[in-house]
């Protein structure tokens, strides 16, 4: 019996992800293992050469342990379907590209997607199912909360706190905090594609703009 490994989402987010698995599987010479993703919307087709099974498929077939990486952009969707896996007694699994660089005093929490050309520079604390695409970075003495999104190329400069739930959008700047006044970026933030963010964002709140600035629906 194998070891069952899924990729959770099928879409543009997973079959980016899913080359990043096999291989991390390949480089640590794992044996005896079935690579999967499981998406219910596309169950039954075969996605980038891998099968696709919907959750009770996944649940129902024989393995003697089974971990997801859950490929999903939303951060709160990403919650719901990690809350699935977790009930049905699925195991978090990190999946990291093999050039990223990660430095000195860094704690990841379990779940994250760290995707090629990623940097992690030094005494960064970052939460659980944690996503860090292409070419992004976190530099030194962030805290990063669960369930952040980094878009490509998310530019985090130090002394930046990411709470709960944000999603950066790509090529988004964030400029330096200080270790007494860090910039923060509240619970449930979207901070839009190429933003930048020069003070701390207010939970809930979208900002847009250079500099960026609160997004006023008309």
């Amino acid at each position: 019996m194998s070891t069952l490994y899924a990729v959770v989402g099928a879409g543009g987010c997973g079959r980016g992800v899913m080359p990043l698995a096999r291989a991390q599987l390949e480089r640590l010479e794992i044996k005896n293992y079935q690579l999967v993703f499981v998406d219910d919307a596309l169950a039954g087709q075969n996605v980038n050469g891998q099968r696709v099974l919907n959750h009770k498929q996944f649940m129902s077939e024989s393995a003697t342990t089974r971990y997801a990486v859950v490929a999903i952009a939303n951060p709160r969707t990403r919650e719901r379907m990690v809350s699935r896996c977790e009930a049905s007694g699925v195991l978090a699994w990190s999946v990291k590209a093999s050039n990223v660089v990660c430095m000195d005093n860094v704690s990841i929490g379990a779940g994250a997607i760290l995707s090629p050309f990623v940097c992690i520079t030094s005494n960064i604390k970052v939460g659980k199912h944690f996503h860090a695409n292409l070419y992004s970075y976190v530099e030194h003495d962030c805290v990063i909360g669960n369930y952040v999104t980094f878009a490509p190329s998310v530019m985090c400069n130090g002394n930046v706190h990411i709470e709960d739930y944000v999603y950066i959008g790509a090529g988004a700047v964030i400029k330096q905090g200080s270790p007494s006044d860090p910039l923060v970026i509240g619970r449930g933030a979207v901070v839009g594609m190429g933003a930048v963010v020069t003070k701390s964002v207010p939970p809930g709140v979208t900002v847009v703009g250079n500099p960026a600035k609160r997004l006023i629906n008309k």
